[in-house]
């Protein structure tokens, strides 16, 4: 029965997370044959990275949060401007 894997560059974090952590929970049960643990070990990596990508984004976004005078955000400036 084959399953259709998910593009990973196409899921949102919380689909990636769910992923992983399915991964992950696969990994340690230790029901799962050599060959395939290696292959799910190289899916939880890929999955590990595109999360931490978006969470890298999402930071650098905020961060770009503009305060004003008084402290408070005043606005946001656009991750990609120069600033």
């Amino acid at each position: 029965m084959a399953e259709e894997i998910p593009d990973i560059s196409q899921m949102t974090f919380e689909d990636a997370l769910r992923a992983l952590e399915d991964v992950v929970r696969r990994l340690e049960s230790g029901d799962v044959p050599l060959d395939e643990s290696i292959g799910l070990y190289e899916r939880g990596e890929a999955l590990r990275k595109h999360c931490q990508a978006r969470l890298d984004s999402a930071q650098a976004r905020i961060e770009k949060i503009v305060s004003g005078t008084d402290g408070r955000p005043a606005g946001t400036v656009s991750f990609d401007a120069d600033g």
